[in-house]
């Protein structure tokens, strides 16, 4: 009796560690830069699922990107937390957030060619189904989701929280392939009115299934903890809003839901 007993307990052990979700640092290259992401996915779950690209803030591809990676991981996706900047290089002051973002957001074909480098690496893991892959992306990679949606790249939901959505090259009909989903904090002084006006005509001319969702009171940068700090150091206009972020993760997850069936 005893040793049966210690042997179901092993197997209860043994599953449970299993069960951890795997994060692992990948690189992989766009033309002749090296990018360095982070991959993340849950070892117990069966068969393919749909892949996530997470697109981080202008700081770069830093821990909080990470954490999304691992959180989405835990809810049953792949999870690629993507470098846009190369060499998984970050900022720390925003004037030097300012020009690797300038850097990238000057250049449309290198940035969608670093874009593509991810979703391609993606696709070719073993638990991604190829042709399920969403993309989100938190400020400087909220408007970079949504631009690529613009392009027509072959997702099927991009998803942007407090991200840009002004952009020089406007959504044409029938050329957007993904549903969209924008989080946006509605006391935002980086997000006008006349943006939010434009963003609506855009998304209906061009036919788009899309949701834009704004919540009172929150900021720039609401999902993010270090908001207060970057903002209290470089005087921006950033800020956690921790009802925003748990409502606005919420949203998240129907969505992808409703899209995956899962």
């Amino acid at each position: 009796m005893r040793t049966m007993v210690a042997a179901m307990l092993c197997m209860l052990f043994a599953a449970g560690v299993r069960a951890a979700v795997i994060g692992a640092e990948v690189s992989y290259r766009a033309g002749d830069t090296v990018m360095k992401g982070y991959l993340a996915y849950d070892d117990a779950i069966q068969g393919k699922r749909p892949g996530v690209l997470v697109v981080h803030e202008w700081w770069g591809h830093n821990e909080y990107a990470r954490k999304r990676a691992r959180m989405l991981a835990e809810l049953g996706y792949t999870a690629l937390a993507v470098d846009m900047y190369g060499d998984g290089k970050t900022a720390e002051h925003p004037e030097d957030a300012g020009k690797f973002a300038t850097a990238v957001n000057s250049d449309m074909a290198q940035r969608r060619a670093r874009f593509l480098a991810a979703k391609a690496l993606l696709e070719r893991h073993p638990t991604v189904a190829a042709d399920a892959i969403a993309a989100i992306g938190y400020c400087f990679g909220g408007g970079v989701v949504l631009n690529m949606a613009r392009e027509g790249v072959d997702l099927r939901a991009v998803a942007s929280f407090h991200g840009a959505i002004a952009s020089r090259k406007l959504a044409e009909p029938g050329t957007v392939k993904a549903r969209v989903l924008v989080l946006n904090g509605a006391a935002d002084p980086m997000v006008t009115e006349r943006q939010i006006e434009v963003f609506h005509q855009e998304m209906t001319a061009a036919g788009v299934d899309y949701r834009f969702v704004n919540y009172a009171g929150a900021r720039h940068a609401f999902t993010n903890p270090d908001a207060d700090g970057y903002g209290q150091r470089f005087g921006l206009p950033l800020a956690y809003h921790p009802e925003a972020d748990a409502r606005s993760w919420a949203e998240l997850k129907t969505f992808l839901r409703d899209t995956f069936g899962r």
